[in-house]
């Protein structure tokens, strides 16, 4: 039986953890159409070759990714031939002998090959706690609520 597109990305989570390139790499489709949206500086990297060095490059790096925990949903839909998985999530780290957490928006689209999901688009992004300089425009959330 072929596992859930969730399975997948958490999966996709425990080979970062474990800075296993072959296992990260994976997961992804080899294309150079893939695409990802990057938490850090660079914003985006389009095309397989260029997500495989990103990775390599930080298996390589101080960065350790202690922990990558849901916490909204995750949520995801499947169809025949594509799924989406999405949420947040909170990240424990550690470079050298610095720990810190962060919280991510995470969202994933993903293309069945063969008996297998693999990651066709990636977005994972930072929460930026005032974007436009009004605080939070929605009158419907209070400010300990995540979803509107």
């Amino acid at each position: 039986m072929m596992p859930a597109a969730i399975d997948t990305v958490n999966e996709h989570y425990r080979v970062i953890i474990e800075k296993d390139v072959v296992g990260i790499l994976h997961k992804y489709v080899p294309s150079e159409d893939t695409y990802v949206v990057l938490e850090g500086p660079r914003l985006t990297t389009r095309g397989f070759e260029k997500i495989s060095k990103g990775w390599k490059d930080f298996c390589l790096s101080p960065i350790q990714l202690k922990t990558i925990q849901w916490t909204e949903g995750p949520f995801s839909e499947e169809s025949e031939s594509m799924a989406w998985v999405s949420g947040i999530i909170h990240l424990s780290v550690q470079i050298n002998d610095h720990i810190f957490e962060n919280i991510f928006r995470a969202s994933f689209v993903l293309t069945k090959a063969g008996e297998e999901w693999k990651i066709k688009h990636e977005h994972v992004s930072v929460v930026h706690p005032d974007p436009y300089g009004i605080g939070d425009w929605s009158k419907l959330t209070t400010p300990s609520s995540t979803a509107s």
